[in-house]
């Protein structure tokens, strides 16, 4: 377990959090959550040890092992992709190398033996034996093949060189893990993938992302950065933002009780005060309103580090009723081709996500429909009335250099006025003196709200994206989806972030060594059919493989199989009813504590007779069982429609 315990922090004169407390519970898996620049990625540097706080303490026990996804891939660029794996475990590897060193010598000594079964031990007892098996199932989940796993670290692109580490911090096998946007580099099936290794694994787990489907099937409680404070809050983050929001109306209704029984003693102080016969009474009111002050104070809302920007694109006109035409698009870097007899045609109104690995073309295809890099075979054919506004994964591409924001936006759209400009950066909460910052100051979010400010003016009706959600945090992708589902023209995306594409894709265009596959549905009807065809190709591999073995079997074994699936399927029948029964009586038992306690708070007298200390122990009582009653529904449904 890690507690840490009255930290502080700032960045420049902006105070992250102060007097904050936080506990990671043993086998407990957390989501961190909080805007850009709320101090996520700092918190999880100092519990790691990484960044000391302006005060406060971090205590982890000396028994326990941390581990965090680093940014040190330059010291293993000569080493195989496998073996930096293997140096997750130290203790391990060491091991190896010292067995491998023995065996390389000329003669074997009777020491040499000695220190070998030493060697052996210590393999053994670090499962050494499955080690490298280990290591190539993490990889390959990860995306990275086994025919590159005896290859150097260097041989990769910077994305796929962080996946190896964060393959190298799973095979560690740490009891407290610590991910800063582990999603951040991978594809949709690397994440659907770590995801479902997340949720096996035995440890603390800590994680920050914007990716609201994966925290939700991570996460058992939710770490929230907000208000320089942080909190934590039982549950997924669907859960979170319920609690958050009940607690703040919780809060705004008793602050204004709190406000309507200080007008009330202060119209009694006002009325009585020059009173002789009164003049006591009055300064007893007095005395309560300061009490109430008090309370007041340290139940007043903290303005909120949440921001949303404002996004709107209008299409100058519509285009032609086909949008674009692709015929026979190819492109190579070098020997790699990535792109190979590409057609499809695009429909003005849809919104086609590409999906697919990772290096398979989708950002390539998009640069050559924006003209910024050639094709070197087919053509693709923009529709009349087409004009297109793109958001590369280049931002620095893009906007950069010591121009300043309001100039930058000039030269989009050199007609507009210095009014509109303004405005326009304004919505994308740049105001005052920021729009005279110069733009390579920008961090990663910054500049991804100024090129969506950029799309915003200029003329067009068909809106390209590569991976808009990357440098965004949540409030922003919120602010960015709302606009693109009321968005009237046409949109085409890459995106690794699932609830963004299953908002918004009415087409799926999945992008493969093999070639395209065309779905013009929805991403949940994608998955279905993807799934569907998947089973259907490996039941026809086991129908073909096994059908002379099968043509054997006599009629009584079918009988005996068929007798024990049916008693089998008979078993979790009665196993599923009992599960059922038991979601059922928790959401009974849960509903009628909370009856009680909003009995209790809506009882006459009740907030003039308790004191605000049991006020406070109540309503948590309360968000605290609110909590676990929609978890406990959740499971309920879940198994009601198994």
């Amino acid at each position: 377990m890690i507690s840490a315990s009255n930290l502080a922090m700032r960045f420049g004169g902006k105070i992250l959090f102060k007097q904050a407390n936080l506990q990671l519970l043993p086998r407990v898996h957390y989501g961190l959550v909080g805007p850009n620049g709320s101090g996520k990625s700092t918190l999880i540097k100092i519990l790691i040890g990484d960044v000391t706080p302006e005060a406060g303490d971090v205590a982890t026990p000396n028994n326990i092992k941390v581990g965090a996804l680093k940014q040190d891939h330059y010291i293993y660029e000569n080493v195989a992709i496998r073996d930096v794996v293997l140096m997750g475990r130290p203790k391990l590897w060491k091991a190896m190398q010292a067995k491998e060193a023995l065996f390389l010598k000329d003669e074997f000594t009777e020491s040499d033996c000695d220190e070998l079964a030493k060697y052996e031990k210590v393999i053994e007892e670090e499962h050494g034996y499955v080690a490298e098996s280990e290591a190539a199932q993490l990889l390959e989940g990860l995306g990275i093949a086994t025919l590159r796993h005896e290859l150097l670290l260097k041989s990769l692109s910077g994305g796929y060189k962080l996946r190896v580490l964060l393959a190298q911090l799973l095979f560690s096998h740490p009891d407290i893990m610590l991910l800063d946007e582990p999603t951040n580099h991978l594809d949709i099936y690397s994440i659907r993938w770590l995801e479902g290794y997340l949720k096996d694994f035995s440890g603390t787990l800590l994680l920050s992302s914007h990716d609201k489907e994966f925290l939700n099937s991570v996460s058992d409680y939710i770490v929230d950065l907000d208000y320089g404070t942080i909190k934590t809050y039982k549950g997924n983050y669907d859960a979170f933002l319920l609690a958050k929001e009940e607690q703040k109306l919780l809060k705004e209704n008793l602050l204004a009780k709190q406000d309507k029984r200080k007008e009330e003693l202060m119209d009694f102080v006002d009325r009585f005060k020059a009173t002789a016969s009164k003049a006591r009474q009055a300064a007893s009111k007095m005395k309560q309103v300061e009490k109430l002050e008090d309370s007041m104070d340290d139940n007043s809302l903290a303005p909120s580090s949440r921001k949303y920007p404002k996004l709107r694109f209008d299409i100058c006109r519509n285009s032609g009723s086909t949008t674009l035409s692709l015929k026979g698009l190819g492109k190579s870097y070098g020997d790699k081709r990535v792109l190979k007899n590409v057609e499809f045609e695009v429909e003005r109104g849809e919104r086609i996500a590409f999906l697919g690995v990772n290096g398979i073309g989708k950002s390539t295809l998009l640069e050559i429909l924006t003209n910024y890099a050639a094709a070197d075979e087919g053509s693709f054919t923009w529709g009349f009335g087409s004009h297109t506004a793109y958001f590369p994964q280049d931002h620095a591409r893009e906007a950069s250099g010591s121009i300043t924001l309001l100039d930058w936006m000039g030269q989009q759209d050199t007609s507009a006025s210095q009014e509109k400009l303004r405005g326009i950066l304004a919505l994308v909460l740049f105001s005052g003196d920021d729009v005279h910052k110069p733009v390579k100051v920008l961090s990663g979010g910054e500049t991804a709200r100024l090129i969506l400010a950029k799309m915003m003016l200029i003329k067009q009706n068909v809106l390209i994206f590569d991976e808009p959600t990357n440098h965004l945090d949540m409030e922003s992708i919120d602010s960015l989806l709302h606009a693109l589902e009321n968005y009237a023209g046409t949109i085409l995306i890459v995106s690794h972030n699932r609830y963004f594409i299953s908002r918004l894709a009415t087409r799926i265009i999945e992008m493969s060594h093999d070639g395209l596959l065309d779905f013009k549905c929805s991403y949940e009807e994608y998955m279905e059919k993807r799934s569907v065809d998947l089973l259907n190709a490996s039941k026809a591999m086991r129908n073909a493989g096994g059908a002379a073995e099968k043509a054997q079997n006599s009629s009584s074994e079918s009988s005996k199989q068929n007798e024990r699936d049916n008693k089998k399927i008979q078993r979790e029948k009665e196993q599923l009813e009992r599960k059922i029964a038991a979601a059922e009586e928790k959401c009974h038992r849960l509903e009628k504590a909370l009856l009680e306690i909003n009995t209790l708070l809506c009882s006459e007298g009740y907030f003039k007779k308790t004191s605000d200390v049991d006020q406070q122990k109540t309503l948590q009582k309360k968000t605290s069982f609110e909590a676990d009653l929609q978890i406990a529904m959740a499971e309920w449904e879940r198994l009601s429609d198994s």
